[in-house]
């Protein structure tokens, strides 16, 4: 199956760099986010998003709630532990 989504697990610059890149390549993007950050400009920016639990960088962090994050969105539906 050909890549179609991304999932940027990354926040500020580094993620809309990421975001523009990926749009094109006809990429679809779909940023993280922490529960602090619903506005953020990397979240206006994308396609789609994704809530992280918990706030600012820790929320990046757990990288446990990263995957569950990854595993829930239907960019990737397929994925398994």
């Amino acid at each position: 199956m050909p890549l179609q989504s991304l999932l940027v697990a990354n926040r500020g610059e580094i993620a809309i760099r990421v975001m523009r890149a990926a749009a094109a390549r006809g990429l679809r993007s779909v940023a993280v986010h922490s529960e602090d950050e619903a506005g953020a400009l990397h979240v206006r920016k994308a396609d789609a998003a994704q809530p992280l639990r918990g706030s600012g960088a820790a929320a990046y962090l757990d990288i446990d709630g990263m995957l569950d994050v990854a595993r829930a969105a239907p960019i990737i539906p397929s994925m398994s532990r």
